[in-house]
């Protein structure tokens, strides 16, 4: 039965409320403003908004709509407009409009931005892939990935911000607060411990509650409570046997009631497996439901409610949810102009390079190789395309370059079906000659070695870059370099032992040539500035600031999961790795049991296994002291120290404050609290000061739902990586009951 039409009066004084403004009272609240205006939908226009259509699959759209992820109805006659949606984190990622003219600048990857550690460029950098959302048409952008990287080889990782949950909650939502400044609506996802590509749809991932609480939950209550982002994504896989979309206990219990979640839960394109249990158990829109097996949240709901399985009141919280959103985000405000607005690509490349160069991470320099000196006279530059133009990342995340793509691959495989290796054209070659004219810089494609190795011997110094190309859809199988690239470094650098190498990947990779190099730089996929960011770090125009968001492992044997699980059951005959449902994969189970709440770098300090390179490492071209590590005042949670530049040169440094906190077996097992970021000139001194958020020092109770903190002394250390001492201290602290 439809809900019967108000009354003109009644109507204009909801719509004042909605408006947010009643004669002599202050502005309605967001939550005020959506109940007066859900209160108005007609039952048919409460379920219009339940659903997205898929845009670019549609035969015929409504006018003011516009190719994207997925499109949402408004409701004109209450002054709601239509949501229109567009992927994704990096940058507006809009490949299924086939205009070649719709081009958007992009970010680094999440990684780069996380080895940043920066929160202000992680701000900005949301704040300017949200402006050109905003400028191209779209109101919703599906941002925030925040899922921790369980797995280096997950074809993911590029979107997301690393293995702690403390760093990966804090710049995620520091990124989401970002682009909804620009008054339209961020997604925070894939909601939750989605973190691998290999059988997404049909996986079961096995973890107890409190390691699940303190890991990825966590990371997700931090991204939330700094970004408070519109709209919670969830995902495809399933968690302990139940699926991401219809998990009570994740989205009612969890998310809205222990953290009071205000917003709404959407799925995933084609998560979504029913009506009436999904609905209940807290999904509150199905999006682009072509990709399901039914329009679940259309007739099959309608069903629902007429035979009496959801109530009438559920349908209208559902669409109280994403009208509060939309409320709460200014959006209602300050609606998107129907019409394309200007853009500024050449300030957005500037904010992409800034962020590129702060996020690269220089991991070996013997001699001082890097910074490239003036008096270079002849430089080599080989491999992975350099000469035209940086690597990106596939998938739904895939922006459209300014200018277009400077290269395009057809990969084999499954993500042939979706995505192509694409480059972005900033190519460093070019971004060196520009920083280094006094030199000869010469470029070799690294497909002929030998003819590379020459090439080194006869230049001063040889930069080889090498690449590793990751997509959603997929995992790498190993964490190999792909190709015969292991084969060129070590041949380049018997030619020349001032060998750099400069890395353009989605996560680790393996090197059995480290001992033989002079230099690596870990570039990730450094975005549409991509080029001068590298060249601008390698010529030292800026310091080597980035520091690692990850582990890097020495091998897979050191992984708590040495083969990816359900990889040998979608490996083809021809040996290809290919999608879950594709390949009629079985369901299966993952793990992550195993290591539980100690993820990367605890899980090789739980082991006593080194790895290649720690979590928080990363190199500086000056030096820098810490020193006075104060702790016992006022705030017992909060700490102190001096950080000094004891070199000769101005440079970034992030400390790390790391404090050991027992374990389930007793045993304490350092966990990140704080960090601060500070740039210094030669001798100068800047006192850093860390509040600890009691969660990341507590462990969850699941009997009494809630963190227990333990009083007593705890061992706190100052660092420049995790396992590292510098300074360290005692830190007495209280009894601590915190809700969840």
């Amino acid at each position: 039965m439809k809900k019967p039409i108000p009354s003109a009066m009644a109507l204009a004084a909801a719509l004042l409320i909605a408006a947010g403004a009643r004669a002599g009272e202050a502005p309605a609240t967001p939550e005020q403003r959506a109940r007066a205006l859900t209160d108005q939908l007609t039952s048919d226009e409460q379920f219009s908004l339940l659903r997205s259509y898929f845009p670019a699959f549609q035969k015929k759209l409504p006018p003011d709509a516009i190719i994207g992820a997925g499109y949402i109805p408004g409701v004109p006659r209450l002054g709601l407009p239509s949501l229109r949606e567009t992927d994704a984190g990096m940058g507006v990622a809009n490949l299924l409009n086939k205009r070649v003219d719709d081009v958007a600048t992009s970010l680094p990857s999440a990684l780069a931005l996380a080895a940043s550690w920066d929160l202000d460029l992680a701000y900005h950098g949301g704040a300017m892939i949200g402006a050109e959302a905003r400028a191209k048409g779209f109101n919703v952008l599906l941002a925030g990935s925040v899922n921790l990287v369980r797995d280096p080889r997950n074809g993911r990782n590029f979107e997301y911000h690393g293995e702690d949950a403390l760093l990966s909650g804090r710049m995620a939502g520091h990124a989401i607060r970002g682009v909804q400044s620009n008054q339209i609506l961020s997604t925070v996802k894939h909601y939750v411990i989605n973190d691998q590509e290999t059988g997404r749809n049909v996986l079961s991932a096995k973890i107890g509650e409190a390691a699940l609480r303190e890991t990825d939950l966590l990371a997700f209550q931090l991204a939330i409570e700094i970004g408070k982002p519109a709209a919670v994504m969830c995902g495809y896989n399933r968690i302990n046997g139940i699926y991401a979309c219809e998990h009570d206990f994740l989205l009612n219990q969890v998310l809205k009631g222990d953290w009071g979640y205000p917003g709404w839960v959407q799925s995933d394109w084609g998560a979504v497996h029913s009506a009436a249990p999904a609905a209940l158990a807290g999904l509150d829109h199905q999006s682009g439901y072509i990709l399901d097996a039914k329009p679940y949240f259309g007739d099959p709901l309608k069903a629902a409610v007429a035979a009496g399985e959801v109530s009438p009141e559920r349908i209208r919280e559902m669409a109280y949810r994403i009208v509060r959103s939309m409320y709460a985000t200014g959006l209602m405000d300050r609606p998107v102009p129907d019409a394309p607005q200007s853009i500024d690509y050449a300030a957005h490349a500037q904010v992409s390079e800034q962020a590129a160069a702060a996020g690269a991470v220089l991991l070996k320099n013997t001699g001082q190789l890097l910074p490239l000196a003036g008096k270079l006279k002849t430089i080599a530059v080989i491999g992975a395309h350099a000469d035209i133009g940086v690597l990106s990342g596939g998938g739904s995340s895939q922006v459209r370059p300014v200018g277009g793509p400077a290269l395009e691959i057809k990969p084999s495989g499954f993500a042939s079906a979706f995505s192509r290796i694409t480059y972005f054209p900033n190519a460093p070659l070019a971004a060196l000659v520009k920083r280094m004219p006094g030199a000869t810089i010469r470029y070799a494609s690294g497909e002929d070695a030998a003819a590379a190795a020459e090439l080194a011997r006869t230049s001063d110094v040889a930069i080889v870059f090498a690449e590793q190309w990751t997509t959603e859809g997929e995992d790498v199988p190993n964490l190999a370099l792909p190709g015969k690239q292991d084969e060129l470094i070590r041949t380049v650098a018997a030619a020349n032992p001032g060998t750099v190498v400069v890395l353009e990947t989605g996560g680790p990779v393996l090197m059995p040539w480290l001992d033989q190099v002079g230099a690596v730089l870990a570039a990730w996929y450094p975005g549409a500035a991509g080029g001068d960011a590298i060249a601008a770090v390698l010529t030292g125009e800026t310091d080597a600031a980035g520091r690692l968001p990850l582990t890097f492992p020495r091998g897979e044997d050191q992984l708590p999961r040495p083969v990816i699980p359900g990889l040998a059951e979608k490996t083809n005959a021809k040996g290809e790795v290919t999608y879950g449902l594709a390949a009629g994969l079985k369901e299966f189970e993952v793990d992550y049991d195993i290591e539980g709440a100690d993820v990367g770098y605890r899980w090789f300090e739980r082991t006593g296994k080194q790895p290649l390179f720690p979590f928080g490492y990363g190199l500086s071209y000056t030096s820098f002291g810490y020193q006075q590590l104060r702790t016992g005042g006022k705030d017992p949670l909060t700490l102190s120290f001096t950080v000094k530049n004891t070199g000769k040169r101005a440079g970034t440094d992030t400390p790390q404050v790391y404090m050991a906190v027992p374990g389930r077996d007793g045993k304490p097992i350092s966990r990140l609290v704080g960090w601060g970021r500070v740039t210094l000139k030669p001798g100068e001194s800047r006192q850093v000061s860390v509040k600890i958020d009691p969660r990341t020092v507590a462990n969850f109770d699941t009997a009494a739902r809630r963190w227990q903190l333990a009083p007593g002394s705890y061992q706190v250390v100052v660092g420049r990586h995790a396992g590292d001492r510098v300074l360290s201290a005692a830190m007495r602290l209280p009894k601590m009951s915190i809700l969840p």
